[in-house]
């Protein structure tokens, strides 16, 4: 959940009262919210550096909320504010209005095919005639970080770029240039620099190197410019110094660069939704017009409103009240979801403002009637039917096995559900096409590229890692492997299998033989060609050739072991034979 520092006291000037510590805290809770910490500024850095380094520090009390990370509306004061004041009902919710310049011709950003290669989105709007304070300020900025850390995914989604527009002049183009073509004075430096340079500089910086990954490796960076050839910014890394805001810009130009251009529509949104009541004609913002390379025009913000019916019964259900219409409308208004009863069915019409884009299903209109309503307010009921709780029957069987195995001398490991390719296919003699593996799509290392489809893998890592101990080694483990199945509505079903191996100076076939038969003994299966178990010889790559067996068990086939084959060995870095068991234990349920 993320977490917003305001001021104590300018949050309590803005409520228009004061509250004791216990009193906002319930007032919070109320709210879906939870007051994390009370501290300051002096405090803070006193526990991160010491006393030293917090001289001088401000002592101003700072109240760290947490907020839920779907409501972006309450990652600053200003919309921190407006949520309270329409919950406990002393205000209503503004309308959000988007207008049309006074000379009738709107800011242009342009977007060129260029862009396609890095970031192929833009969105923009203006705040005319805003005035900020030091406060206001401050919030603008932290609020514009909290976005970018929270629905931008660190900006690589969405980056926000904010400019004087009276420093700059339209239209605006936004395209993408090698690295070496770009050469601007960035935000808070004394000189130009190559695009180049700056990403040497900004290596590090404490805050900015985290960003450079986004675009390093690309073949072109993004930039926007104005009519005159000046930079605004290079997203998502640093604004340009030229058109930089102070506390006396009055009019804003906001530009929203993004690889997803519905999440840069609700972070516009949210940006100037959440300080348009600073401008002279609140809650208006100036539109600004977007055109893309194929000659397609669409003006922004959109600030969408729309509207939703649900009835009363489903609500009363669903929270397990028994309300009217009128009071469940009520409900919904105060927590900013202006609603009212239509017809006569007992049907709520609700109307989603453009900063509630956290509303997606009729059951989050149901939460937030639960949340004003008062969680501790709903009557305790005994439920209508009653279950025993039991462990699963797989489980149940695995932890048997697991201490049973233990008992028998070997030990338990716990090796990582996904792996590399190479562990279960080429270290295995086998070809991954014929493994059934699940892929990664997006793996962010070799060592996590699919899901593991054997566990005598991890095994053998663990004994390769632990080869300097006392022979001999005999490791097992009982987890779930992952194999493609059509069948499945996930295209995939998880398999529970007893994977043992030993490994000495000599293959200890005999003791794996011997584990097989104490298991199928704890199972309560004897041996037997029809009802139950055998070995036969079979033939597997992993394998030794004339040293593998298959296991079969109520007719059909549950597993091998074998003396592992010379090569297997030699591919996981071992010197020693090695035999092993692999069985599926789901057919003994």
């Amino acid at each position: 959940m993320p977490t917003v520092s305001v001021k104590r006291d300018l949050l309590f000037q803005a409520l228009g009262r004061e509250y004791t510590d216990e009193e906002f805290d319930e007032l919070c809770f109320e709210f879906g919210l939870e007051l994390d910490e009370i501290t300051s500024e002096k405090d803070i850095i006193s526990k991160e550096q010491g006393d030293v380094k917090a001289e001088g520090a401000s002592d101003v009390i700072l109240y760290k909320i947490d907020v839920p990370a779907n409501r972006y509306d309450l990652l600053c004061l200003e919309g921190l504010v407006r949520g309270l004041q329409v919950f406990k009902e002393r205000t209503e919710a503004p309308r959000y209005k988007r207008v049309n310049p006074v000379d009738g011709e709107p800011q242009r950003l342009i977007i060129t095919e260029e862009t396609a290669l890095v970031r192929p989105h833009a969105v923009a709007a203006v705040l005319r005639n805003i005035t900020f304070t030091k406060d206001r300020y401050e919030s603008f900025i932290e609020l514009q970080e909290k976005l970018h850390q929270n629905v931008c995914r660190k900006r690589t989604l969405v980056a926000i770029g904010t400019h004087d527009l009276d420093t700059i002049s339209g239209p605006f183009t936004f395209t993408a240039k090698p690295p070496a073509d770009i050469k601007f004075k960035p935000l808070n430096q004394s000189k130009e620099y190559t695009t180049p340079e700056l990403m040497n500089l900004y290596k590090t910086d404490s805050h900015l190197r985290h960003f450079l990954h986004i675009i390093e490796d690309k073949p072109v960076y993004p930039v926007i410019y104005d009519s005159n050839g000046i930079v605004l910014s290079m997203p998502p890394i640093i604004n340009g110094d030229h058109s930089k805001i102070s506390l006396n810009t009055k009019n804003v130009f906001i530009e929203c660069t993004a690889t997803d251009v519905t999440k840069a529509k609700i972070v516009l949104d949210m940006v100037v939704t959440m300080f348009s009541e600073y401008c002279d004609e609140p809650f208006t913002v100036e539109a600004a017009e977007v055109v893309y390379p194929d000659g397609k025009t669409c003006i922004y913000p959109e600030l969408p409103y729309r509207k939703e019916t649900l009835t009363s019964d489903f609500i009363n259900k669903k929270v397990g009240f028994n309300e009217t219409p009128e009071s469940i409308a009520k409900l919904l208004t105060r927590m900013y979801l202006k609603s009212e009863v239509i017809g006569e069915g007992g049907e709520i019409e609700v109307e989603i403002p453009p900063t509630r884009s956290d509303i997606i299903h009729a059951c989050d209109i149901v939460e937030d009637a639960a949340m004003a309503y008062g969680f501790n307010n709903l009557k305790r009921t005994m439920p209508r039917t009653y279950t025993v709780a039991n462990q699963f029957p797989l489980n149940k069987l695995t932890e048997l096995l697991r201490q049973d195995v233990a008992a028998a001398g070997f030990t338990e490991a716990l090796t990582f559900a996904l792996c590399s390719q190479e562990d279960i296919a080429e270290k295995l003699n086998k070809d991954i096409s014929s493994t059934k593996a699940a892929h990664i799509a997006n793996p962010k290392t070799a060592e996590f590229q699919v899901a593991r489809t054997t566990l005598l893998a991890g095994l053998l890592k663990t004994v390769a890692a632990n080869r300097k101990m006392p022979l001999p080694l005999k490791l097992f483990e009982i987890s779930d492997v992952v194999l493609k199945d059509k069948t499945r509505d996930v295209g995939a079903r998880n398999n529970r299998r007893l994977c043992a191996i030993y490994y000495n100076k000599s293959p200890g076939f005999e003791v794996i033989h011997g584990l097989l038969d104490r298991t199928m003994q704890l199972l309560d299966v004897k041996p037997g060609r029809e009802k139950g178990y055998y070995i036969q010889a079979g033939e597997d790559s992993t394998f030794f050739p004339g040293r593998c067996a298959e296991v079969f068990a109520h007719g059909q086939s549950v597993g091998r072991l074998g003396v592992l084959h010379p090569d297997v060995i030699n591919k996981f870095e071992l010197t020693m034979p090695c035999s092993a068991l692999d069985i599926d234990i789901e057919p003994f349920l």
